[in-house]
């Protein structure tokens, strides 16, 4: 197989696994259905990725890929710091607002995976990224404890995530900000609650 056909093919596996996982789900769709879905067959699938894990770990880092791409260039909007940390709830409420959105694509492939497996380490990395990311933006928020406030929104953020999904309600991230609002205007929550 020449490498421009070798990528192309490769492409067409990794959008044909995209679509298909994200709405499927991981454990549900097999290579047979992804190779087909791809025009492409199952030995082409295993002679590019190796595994069925291997696909989706390439999946699930293109998809932190376009998610990163996609808030950090979105938090420009916003004027102030603390705009910017709450911005993160206006931000996710437009993913769950699309027509296409099932949920975290990282917290659905790791479903059933075992604790310290490559899958379960992917969804970590991108838990470590958002929490990085809500803590340096609380930092810059000039927060008086952003590690906490950072803790703090990221719960926020889970809860939104999961609830738009379960409920069906893409409000919640709106809630999720109203709730992250309190923390900053009344302080965090004690440990003691």
């Amino acid at each position: 197989m020449s490498r421009t056909k070798g990528k192309a093919t490769r492409e067409r596996l990794l959008a044909a696994a995209d679509e298909l996982f994200y709405t499927q789900g991981v454990q549900s769709v097999g290579v047979d259905l992804i190779a087909r879905r791809a025009g492409s067959s199952k030995k082409s699938l295993y002679a590019i990725f190796g595994s069925k894990e291997a696909l989706v770990l390439s999946y699930l880092e293109a998809r932190q890929d376009a998610i990163k791409k996609r808030v950090m260039g979105e938090l420009g909007r916003f004027d102030t710091p603390r705009e910017r940390l709450l911005g993160i709830f206006e931000i996710v409420a437009e993913f769950f607002t699309g027509p296409d959105y099932h949920g975290c694509p990282f917290m659905s492939a790791s479903v059933g995976s075992a604790i310290g497996s490559p899958i379960d380490l992917a969804h970590a990395k991108y838990r470590t990224w958002v929490r990085t990311l809500l803590t340096d933006l609380a930092t810059q928020a000039g927060v008086s404890d952003p590690e906490k406030v950072g803790r703090e929104m990221h719960l926020l953020y889970d809860a939104a995530n999961v609830a738009s999904n379960a409920d069906r309600d893409p409000s919640a991230a709106f809630t999720a900000r109203a709730a992250a609002i309190a923390v900053l205007d009344h302080g965090t929550w004690s440990d003691d609650n």
